[in-house]
């Protein structure tokens, strides 16, 4: 049997860690959560993720730094990242990017959205 695809969702917000974290779950995928940039960084090197949702604005390290020391090591790097935030303007996208960000995504997002753009990514990093 395969394994499931292991995702990190990292938000400060329990309310939308708990949404996607069920969306995730019920969607056949094993989910662990994290709710700063130190934890989230954390993780990520401990559990070895195999995606990663990652909110911008979190406490200790944002969203921007997480993801640019993940993406500058050669262990973890190819973890794909998609970017969710509440920071939606083309200023924010474009140093997301620059971070590393495989997918920057706007909040409010559609479940639906989300959930297949994780498919989409585990499925061209397993290519």
């Amino acid at each position: 049997m395969d394994k499931l695809a292991k995702i990190l969702v990292v938000d400060d917000s329990p309310f939308i860690l708990e949404i996607i974290e069920t969306i995730l779950k019920d969607s056949g995928f094993e989910v662990i959560t994290a709710d700063d940039g130190d934890r989230a960084y954390a993780r990520a090197t401990t559990e070895s993720p195999d995606l990663m949702v990652l909110d911008l604005m979190l406490p200790k390290k944002n969203g921007y730094e997480v993801c640019k020391m993940l993406k500058s090591d050669e262990k973890y790097r190819q973890i794909p990242i998609i970017m969710l935030t509440a920071r939606v303007n083309e200023e924010d996208e474009v140093k997301g990017k620059a971070a590393g960000a495989d997918v920057y995504m706007g909040k409010p997002f559609e479940l639906d959205d989300l959930v297949a753009k994780v498919k989409e990514l585990l499925q061209a990093k397993n290519k």
